[in-house]
């Protein structure tokens, strides 16, 4: 049985985007990230819009002032309890894992999973692994595969691992994606951000149009719209009452090698754009996807 996270409603199955944290860290200078923390900060992303947050370190919010989930590593089965034990009595709602480290073999990956699958089960805490690159998921075959063993699995949605990673668009694009259709249809959390080809975090202008800083020919906006709109058309067509799909945008500083940099006036290097800026945009993109995929439109119009 597929474990969505529920928020104990009779509403019918809903997005709520939330903002992971690591999105507010080293922003550029001049961001308009007002640069709050605590109870101020969570307020001012309650105003801008945002649902909840992923928390990423440190201590979370009072549930009763934001709602938030966690994320963690699982590299080996012993491990997925008491990490699941832990994010329970935290009161996450539910927890994103990179789950080991891609190098396992198949009868490794499959333990690996199933002991996840029991450890989110036994605690009912909805755990979700991600599309990542150095785990177990980092090609979409092997993901894939583990759909057909662990029907019931779900993933965090980072598609930026794919589409970059395996340079998803050196080929038949339409056909990858196809064959994608069982991830699409397992994912119960999404992790925003755009990749082109050859780098894991691109720029957008607005929620509509394709980024002006957009290099090459691919229209890598488009591709990241059908993405996540056949995702969401799959919690739609699998979710129950109450269950919610959480997406929350996920642009990294250029500490981590994913947010570009380029040299300043002064020769200083500085990341090529808000970060805060660019989550706002990400809320529009994931609102409209959502009316997309209950049209049972694409998102490639």
């Amino acid at each position: 049985m597929r474990q969505y996270f529920n928020d104990g409603s009779a509403d019918a199955p809903k997005l709520r985007v939330y903002l992971n944290l690591d999105n507010l860290a080293d922003l550029r200078p001049g961001s308009i990230w007002p640069g709050l923390e605590g109870n101020e900060r969570m307020a001012r992303l309650r105003a801008d819009g945002f649902d909840g947050v992923q928390v990423t370190s440190g201590e979370p919010p009072s549930a009763s002032i934001m709602p938030f989930c966690g994320l963690d590593r699982i590299n080996t089965p012993a491990e997925a309890l008491p990490i699941a034990q832990k994010h329970a009595a935290r009161g996450d709602q539910c927890l994103t894992v990179h789950a080991g480290w891609g190098i396992e073999d198949d009868d490794e990956v499959f333990r690996l999973v199933e002991a996840i699958l029991k450890a989110s089960e036994q605690t009912q805490l909805p755990i979700f692994i991600e599309t990542h690159r150095a785990t177990i998921t980092q090609d979409m075959w092997r993901t894939v595969q583990i759909t057909k063993r662990f029907p019931e699995v779900l993933f965090n949605g980072d598609f930026s691992h794919f589409y970059c990673g395996q340079e998803m668009v050196y080929g038949r694009l339409e056909m990858k994606m196809k064959f994608m259709s069982p991830i699409f249809d397992r994912v119960g959390f999404m992790h925003g951000r755009i990749a082109s080809p050859g780098h894991m975090q691109m720029p957008v202008d607005d929620a509509t149009a394709r980024p002006v800083a957009a290099n090459g020919v691919t229209d890598y906006f488009t591709d990241f719209r059908v993405m996540w709109t056949r995702a969401m058309r799959g919690f739609l067509d699998h979710a129950k009452p109450g269950d919610v799909l959480i997406f929350a945008p996920e642009l990294l500083s250029g500490t981590y090698y994913y947010a570009r940099m380029f040299p300043d006036a002064g020769g200083k290097l500085v990341e090529e754009t808000d970060r805060y800026q660019q989550a706002l945009i990400y809320q529009k993109i994931a609102r409209q996807c959502l009316t997309e995929a209950r049209r049972g439109s694409d998102g490639a119009g």
